[in-house]
């Protein structure tokens, strides 16, 4: 007798990185996004939607140049004509292709906002995904740093506009170029091409040293560093004099933006391109200060530099300041939950020109996770539905009825789809979290009457019941009504529901 085969079935896992989002944290994230809206909408942007992937040349010279190019994206291969796409690792390289598209017909500058998921090919750790939520602005086309500090003003007011109160947040500023005028101070050409990977690798170490703290951005300027996992990361190669004119360059910072600026002037003193950064944060500085936007908002910090390489001047970070317990209990800062800058090369790769081009992103997710943290997530005001439960499969046609009459009035409403008993419908009800059930069993039918439960206030009561006589008997939070009044009734129990809620909240 032959054996009989084994049916396959796949286990129901995610991909590493991913997760599944549900409707409690759906709500929060879209009221974050109305938010944000308002904020970005106010300051004069304009909405832009753009796909999920792109050509893979399209998205940046900084890919590594391999036969397969995933490193840091998600790529695949085109079967009809060999091209190589990617999903999307941020909103900004889009945004530079389709400028480039559109340029002729485009206001200059370009101002647009965007909202949607991005991809990082990366190694996933305990609250970081490979699949995440960025909120963008930029302008494009406005070569002078007003652009920049507009946008750093806008970070400030969005997250307080999300709920954070000033000292729980800061909006720090640097600028590429002055970094670059201390490589050049210490004999290292940031714009020659053979140094390119070196001033990149810099720039990444710099970038780690929240997180790594001095010594392990010491060791990634010189010749590397191993993590604990054992994994080896390929250092800068930097001199150990180098070393020690970058690590001076990160001491710098300050409370307060004219020092930070003093501080900076002899490290490029003899580099007309660290020059040329410090003037555009002493105009920034000026522009902020005439806004109202005081150093505990906006403050400058040398260590903000950004990782990525497409940045050509002024870059920031919004920073969380307050501390949270971990998932170990331990108190720790909350980090950065977004940032951006000056890009002016990146619509240049298409057009040949340079397109000057500045933005900046919120991490939504993240943002959820610190307003969470902080006890400020507010939901959408979703009502919860009325559910109509069938008594008796035989006449689901009037039960349905029902559904249409309270949807035709703006009732969210739905009908049990199931086959189950009254006890089982209740407790589908309950896990749907109903405002409202509706009940018409066999007496009610032959009187014309229906019953409305308020479930909140007959919950303790309804796990005890297990039938339509018990029920009637019971009478708990409910009304009985001609079937003409059920709307009206219906209506009614919600707003005074609402009305009920409203007065807890307040108290």
């Amino acid at each position: 007798m032959a054996k009989k085969q084994k049916t396959f079935r796949p286990k129901p896992r995610l991909p590493k990185g991913m997760r599944d989002i549900r409707a409690n944290e759906i709500s929060a994230m879209n009221n974050m996004l109305a938010k944000l809206k308002e904020i970005y909408e106010l300051y004069g942007f304009e909405a832009l939607e753009t796909p999920a992937f792109e050509y893979s040349d399209c998205l940046g010279k900084f890919l590594p140049d391999q036969d397969r190019p995933n490193a840091g994206v998600f790529s695949f291969e085109e079967d009809e004509d060999g091209d190589w796409v990617s999903l999307r690792y941020d909103l900004t390289a889009p945004l530079a292709r389709f400028v480039a598209a559109n340029y002729d017909g485009l206001p200059k500058p370009f101002r647009r906002y965007q909202t949607g998921s991005v991809w990082r090919n990366e190694k996933p750790g305990p609250g970081r995904f490979r699949q995440f939520t960025q909120f963008d602005a930029d302008s494009v086309g406005a070569d002078s740093v007003a652009a920049d500090a507009e946008l750093a003003m806008l970070g400030a007011d969005s997250l307080e506009h999300l709920g954070l109160k000033r000292g729980d947040y800061q909006i720090t500023m640097n600028n590429r170029k002055i970094l670059d005028g201390v490589l050049e101070s210490a004999g290292i050409n940031p714009s020659a091409e053979e140094n390119e990977l070196q001033r990149l690798t810099v720039l990444r170490a710099i970038d780690k040293l929240e997180r790594l703290g001095q010594e392990g951005v010491q060791l990634l300027l010189g010749e590397g560093r191993k993590d604990e996992s054992g994994d080896f990361t390929k250092g800068a190669g930097l001199e150990p004099k180098q070393i020690d004119q970058i690590l001076a360059y990160l001491a710098a910072s300050s409370d307060q933006r004219t020092d930070v600026l003093g501080n900076l002037e002899s490290l490029v003193a003899s580099s007309e391109i660290g020059q040329e950064g410090l003037k555009e944060l002493r105009d920034i500085d000026d522009l902020l200060s005439a806004g109202g936007f005081k150093a505990d908002r906006v403050r400058f910090d040398p260590t903000i530099v950004r990782g990525l390489d497409y940045y050509t001047g002024p870059v920031m970070e919004a920073e969380l300041t307050f501390e949270h317990k971990n998932e170990d209990g331990q108190l720790v800062r909350f980090g950065s939950l977004g940032g951006g800058g000056r890009y002016d090369g990146l619509v240049a790769r298409f057009k040949g020109t340079k397109v000057p081009a500045t933005g900046f992103s919120i991490g939504v997710s993240r943002a959820y996770a610190a307003l969470e943290a902080l006890g400020k997530l507010e939901h959408e005001k979703l009502m919860s539905p009325v559910v109509v439960l069938v008594m008796d499969q035989e006449n689901k046609g009037d039960y349905q009825a029902m559904v249409q009459n309270l949807r035709g009035a703006g009732v969210k409403s739905e009908l049990y789809l199931g086959t189950s008993g009254m006890r089982a419908q209740l407790k589908y009800a309950d896990k749907r979290a109903a405002s409202l059930v509706v009940i018409q069993g066999e007496d009610e039918r032959s009187e014309g009457k229906v019953t409305i439960k308020d479930m909140d206030a007959g919950a303790e009561m309804s796990k005890e019941i297990e039938d339509n006589k018990e029920w009637r008997e019971a009478r708990v939070a409910q009304k009985t009504v001609g079937n003409d009044e059920l709307v009206a009734t219906v209506k009614e129990m919600l707003e005074a529901r609402e009305k009920a809620l409203g007065n807890n909240e307040a108290g």
